[in-house]
């Protein structure tokens, strides 16, 4: 009621654009005050609302049935639909009888490499509340500013990274039935192990963000776990420190999995703006968007993750090694960001409609 009473009372536009999910009652209020305003719907397809509710009910019970009813039924009502991966396109074609033109995701501008500064800055800030930032030794002399993994120098202000500094691995998460963060802790252990046997091989620290349902049960899972040399922490981040962190970090991990099988994970899209190489587990349409030993690599389990570790953090920082030529093949595909797609891609369709 809340949305349509918002779309009645407000001047009429020439389309309504509508995300998917959540699209629940959403789909069908949009397209009845398209109807009556004379406004076109359009729906932007980035999974199937059903297939979410699939996870906590099971794909066979009346909730989950009724809603995939209803999104196949008003979705066809659109106007004009876009989606983010080619097989969804093709599944939305071949199932529900919608036609719809793949645009896929691209990072806002504000996605990018981190310079060094802006880097020490953060971790000084992180370091006040999140002790895997804060400094393992005291610098010589005591105005030296030392994080973790950089230190400011009194005298000229100049920054540089630590030469024996932990690795930084990041991972963003809204802590749900789709991502299963055991195949992570696993690899960790099994990366740790490898330490404490003697390869060349760094500290960790495994920065995990984001908020959900499952976050209080992994963070118990995490506190059971007898760490030596990575460490794990979960912050909450202030929204202009997410990009900072992820164009700070030397690898990023996923674990979405997507319930439809038919979606890309954002948080890739937003890590790659940041040209930082990727670890991602492996699912239907990931090849879409993680290109095997060109932008990062795909993992089935805990212990490829684990051996893909081994082999991009060996002899870290390595300027020869994987993970530099995987960064330098981001830096190299020159990306388009989001608005950059819109009006090359979204603005021209949206104009024939």
């Amino acid at each position: 009621m809340y949305l349509l009473w918002k779309l009645m009372w407000r001047e009429p536009g020439d389309y309504i654009f509508l995300q998917n999910p959540p699209g629940l009652p959403s789909i069908a209020v949009c397209w009845f005050v398209g109807c009556l305003c004379g406004s076109k719907l359009v729906i932007d397809w980035h999974n199937y609302g059903y297939s979410i509710m699939g996870l906590v009910h099971g794909p066979s019970h009346p909730l989950v049935l009724l809603a995939k009813w209803y999104e196949r039924f008003f979705g066809r009502l659109s106007h004009l639909n876009l989606c983010v991966t080619n097989a969804m396109r093709e599944d939305l074609a071949e199932n529900w009888r919608i036609r719809a033109v793949t645009v896929y995701d691209k990072p806002a501008s504000f996605f990018k490499e981190t310079p060094l500064d802006l880097q020490h800055r953060l971790f000084m800030k992180l370091g006040r509340t999140h002790s895997p930032f804060r400094a393992r030794s005291e610098p010589e002399d005591p105005a030296t500013e030392r994080s973790a993994f950089t230190e400011r120098y009194a005298g000229s202000g100049l920054v540089t990274r630590l030469r024996e500094r932990p690795a930084l691995l990041v991972s963003s998460t809204s802590w749900t039935e789709d991502e299963d963060f055991s195949i992570l802790l696993a690899a960790l252990e099994k990366f740790e192990q490898l330490i404490l046997d003697g390869h060349n091989l760094p500290s960790l620290v495994c920065v995990i963000t984001g908020k959900g349902p499952l976050r209080e049960y992994y963070g118990r899972l995490i506190q059971q776990k007898c760490f030596q040399r990575v460490q794990v922490c979960t912050p909450w981040l202030e929204a202009e420190d997410y990009p900072l962190l992820l164009g700070s970090a030397d690898l990023g991990v996923c674990l979405h999995t997507s319930s439809s099988g038919l979606d890309l994970p954002m948080k890739v899209v937003d890590m790659f703006g940041c040209c930082l190489p990727v670890c991602a587990v492996n699912f239907k349409c990931l090849h879409e968007l993680v290109k095997h030993e060109e932008n990062g690599l795909v993992f089935e389990d805990s212990e490829e993750l684990a051996a893909q570790l081994q082999m991009l953090f060996s002899n870290f920082p390595d300027p020869a090694g994987k993970l530099n030529q995987f960064r330098k093949n981001l830096r190299e595909s020159e990306q388009l960001r989001w608005d950059e797609s819109w009006v090359q891609t979204v603005l021209p369709l949206v104009m024939d409609t």
